[in-house]
């Protein structure tokens, strides 16, 4: 069994959280490969030191200087926390970006109309699962490979999403500081295709969880278990919202 993890939200801050999450994270049944986020950090270092911060339908728009912050925060800070933490736990932990050899390819988003933002084209897995047969287990910053080889800022949903699908992983957990997919004030147990289409063309899932939804729908098709929640999903996977690939939603249906 191969599990990608994305961890966002507090589980990445919190010292303790985090902590308790490297110990879940280490019990789960075969490989596993864990991407992280770490919005909060980067919004802050930019505005301290007075970058502009900007969003459009829920994505960073990120100027060349905010690039840099990017990278610094992402394939730096939280990315070597989280190593610690896996440590910690007793866990050979190595980190790396979407950059290094060649893992995460990406396109500019939306022709450039974002900035330094770039959307997944490619994934080579090769140095994953070099790290995964050797036993160790790769943290990733979503930081990938632009289409002349400088880097370009990539939604960690995304990032994992599609990893996910391009190393033919049995489940994907999304975890963050939401226990799920809101409908109507309660957690989605599942969401078929259909339903999640027509979620986000009523704007009930805007910003961040519609960016969830729109690549959870890419990884289910091709057959991975999807899974959208908070840290309980380390513990049930079926605590949160599962995203139902083509198959399992005419199963179900």
């Amino acid at each position: 069994m191969l599990s990608v993890v994305k961890l966002g939200g507090g589980t990445t801050v919190d010292a303790a959280s985090l902590a308790e999450t490297a110990r879940k994270v280490a019990a789960l049944p075969g490989w596993t490969a864990v991407v992280h986020g770490g919005g909060a950090e980067i919004t802050a270092l930019q505005e301290r030191l007075q970058i502009p911060v900007k969003w459009h339908e829920g994505l960073r728009v990120t100027s060349p200087e905010g690039l840099k912050v990017t990278a610094m925060v992402l394939s730096g800070w939280v990315n070597k926390r989280i190593v610690q933490a896996f440590a910690d736990a007793g866990v050979g932990a190595v980190g790396l970006s979407g950059e290094d050899g060649g893992l995460l390819q990406a396109a500019y988003a939306r022709g450039g109309a974002l900035g330094e933002v770039g959307e997944i084209v490619g994934v080579q897995p090769d140095v994953v699962y070099a790290l995964l047969t050797a036993g160790y287990l790769p943290v990733i910053s979503p930081v990938s490979r632009g289409p002349d080889g400088p880097p370009l800022n990539v939604n960690a949903d995304e990032a994992a999403l599609h990893l996910a699908a391009g190393l033919g992983a049995t489940r994907i957990y999304l975890i963050s500081d939401v226990p799920g997919v809101l409908v109507d004030g309660s957690v989605a147990e599942t969401l078929t295709p259909a339903e999640a289409r027509r979620l986000l063309e009523r704007g009930v899932a805007e910003g961040g969880m519609a960016v969830k939804l729109r690549q959870a729908l890419v990884a289910a098709d091709v057959g991975v278990e999807v899974a959208i929640g908070g840290p309980a999903l380390l513990d049930d996977f079926s605590s949160g919202t599962r995203i139902l690939g083509a198959h399992m939603a005419a199963e179900v249906a």
